[in-house]
């Protein structure tokens, strides 16, 4: 085992950074499909519902009865002891069936909800991994922006001793290192919280370490909104729930149906029989066959059970269709957060861009005398504010494309 993880710790040193991650990210996926408890604890769920069927299929159990005559019953070959009856009652035809074909529709039925329940684990571990980037990268912006502040404070320190500036610009740099590093504390201690909650998801060690790239990547979806839409429509996993328990219902009601139907019952009776007072030998008898049949005269208890089905039909198509427009209306909000992170990624990097190079000018006036420290000190905040921004749109598209999959129900 530890030689298999050298072995992919060296693949992944020789991948690019984000490619490497983005690995990293798949086999953290699937640690989760595998350790999550909720998940097999739902996984585990489908498997009792497979056990439904052959329960449902079965035939009734066939009766055997004893019977002892107290005073036993005179006959011309003999008195009658005992009695052994057995007998099976058979419902009507394709009742047996009906309840199989529901219970087979009810599991799979399971299985969805199995299998929403995975993406669903599938996307939180997504977003906890995106969330624990982002955080660690503002830790570094956040690093990078005091040791910044700092190569400005020395610059202000000498403008100072030079007697070319006041004391004011040295404090307001100093305010403006101690708000970042209170920040930075604050991020670090955050950053705990995720590391365990990621870990957590994995049901794995904390201690190990989480694979970060770089630069997260900014890959876009590989389909267009119509179709993801459609596919949504088509296999979302809360959808095809509802429609696995739809065909279960109909099932259920052809049961229903057919429990109003007469039931037959074969049985044999085994007489045995004693010797008479005629010296005629004892003799068992048989009586075969003994046929009954179950008449429902109560029909008022079969046409509810029917009913009963109908009206939990329509129900499931209401809730069906209801669970449509809400997929549809999360998916727009989902799409309109993945284009506006987008739009803010290319906008932010412009920004920080500009910031960047706006900054180096006022630096280098300031040096000289012809700037004023406060628009130096507000260059400083917009940049670190652009930097910020703009991993925040990355992880936020990261995150949008994540919930699309989610509810398109792909990894």
């Amino acid at each position: 085992m530890k030689h298999k993880t050298y072995i992919l710790a060296f693949l992944f040193s020789l991948m690019p950074s984000w490619i490497a991650a983005q690995e990293a990210l798949n086999s953290y996926l699937e640690t989760a499909a595998k350790n999550n408890p909720g998940l097999q604890a739902s996984f585990n769920a489908y498997l009792a519902s497979l056990e439904k069927a052959p329960q449902a299929s079965a035939m009734p159990d066939p009766q055997i009865a004893f019977a002892y005559f107290i005073q036993p019953v005179e006959t011309r070959l003999g008195p009658q002891q005992f009695k052994i009856s057995a007998s099976q009652f058979f419902p009507w035809f394709g009742t047996l069936n009906a309840r199989e074909n529901s219970a087979v529709q009810q599991a799979k039925a399971k299985y969805e909800a199995f299998e929403e329940e995975k993406y669903r684990l599938f996307r939180e571990v997504k977003a906890e991994y995106f969330n624990f980037y982002l955080n660690q990268k503002s830790i570094e912006i956040l690093g990078e922006n005091i040791e910044l502040l700092k190569s400005l404070q020395q610059l202000a320190t000498v403008k100072v001793e030079g007697g070319l500036v006041s004391m004011a610009d040295e404090y307001r740099i100093k305010m403006e290192i101690n708000d970042l590093e209170n920040q930075l504390a604050h991020l670090k201690d955050k950053q705990r919280a995720i590391e365990v909650s990621f870990h957590n998801l994995l049901n794995r060690d904390d201690s190990l370490e989480i694979r970060l790239p770089e630069d997260l990547w900014t890959s876009d979806l590989a389909y267009s909104r119509q179709a993801a839409l459609d596919s949504i429509k088509a296999g979302n996993h809360q959808l095809l729930q509802l429609e696995f328990r739809q065909a279960a219902l109909a099932a259920e009601k052809n049961a229903a149906q057919k429990e109003g139907m007469p039931g037959f019952k074969i049985g044999l009776d085994y007489t045995f029989i004693g010797e008479g007072s005629n010296n005629l030998s004892g003799k068992d008898a048989f009586v075969f066959p003994s046929v009954g049949i179950s008449i429902p005269l109560y029909r008022n208890k079969y046409k509810a059970m029917v009913q009963e089905v109908v009206y939990l039909e329509t129900a499931n198509k209401s809730r069906s269709s209801e669970k449509e427009n809400r997929l549809e209306s999360l998916f727009q909000n989902s799409w309109k957060d993945y284009t506006e992170a987008d739009r803010r990624i290319r906008l932010n990097r412009e920004q920080e861009k500009l910031a960047r190079q706006s900054l180096k000018i006022l630096e280098s006036e300031y040096a000289t005398g012809n700037s004023d420290f406060e628009e130096l000190l507000r260059m400083e905040r917009k940049l670190l504010n652009y930097q910020l921004a703009l991993e925040k749109a990355k992880a936020d598209k990261q995150v949008a494309i994540a919930f699309i999959h989610y509810l398109v129900g792909r990894k």
